[in-house]
């Protein structure tokens, strides 16, 4: 049986694509059992206005090849639903982050994939996100 999915936060896709060694070993060992990485189309648009203001065109069409060979998840109407629930929690607790945590927080929970974020911080305060940060050293 392997592993649950994992769906890979912007933070952690980035240090990928700048080859840390500790995400590189992390990714490798993920991918030992599954096809491919997944993270939500909210995090490729992150990664590519990241890129395109510095107008890094060798990097843009490397990670237009990334996109094809992962799984890019869309935002369904069903996320909207449930982020929109996510927001609406988290104003009420005064602990309000940005949409696009919520939407892939949302993403997350929706598919019951584990979300890989060194931002523990944000994505802590939703319930029942499950987090595994890749960042960090196993203990």
């Amino acid at each position: 049986m392997s592993s649950p999915t994992i769906l890979v936060d912007t933070d952690i896709l980035s240090k990928l694509l700048r080859a840390e060694p500790m995400i590189v070993r992390k990714t490798q060992s993920y991918l030992q059992e599954h096809s491919c990485l997944t993270f939500s189309i909210i995090t490729k648009y992150e990664i590519l206005r990241g890129l395109k203001v510095k107008t890094a065109t060798s990097q843009l069409q490397k990670f237009d090849l990334f996109c094809q060979a992962n799984e890019v998840v869309p935002i369904t109407e069903h996320i909207v639903e449930l982020a929109s629930e996510i927001y609406a929690d988290l104003y009420r607790r005064g602990l309000l982050i940005s949409d696009a945590d919520i939407l892939i927080a949302a993403t997350a929970i929706h598919y019951n994939f584990i979300l890989s974020t060194n931002n523990e911080d944000h994505f802590s305060r939703i319930q029942p996100l499950k987090i595994d940060n890749w960042n960090k050293q196993n203990v």
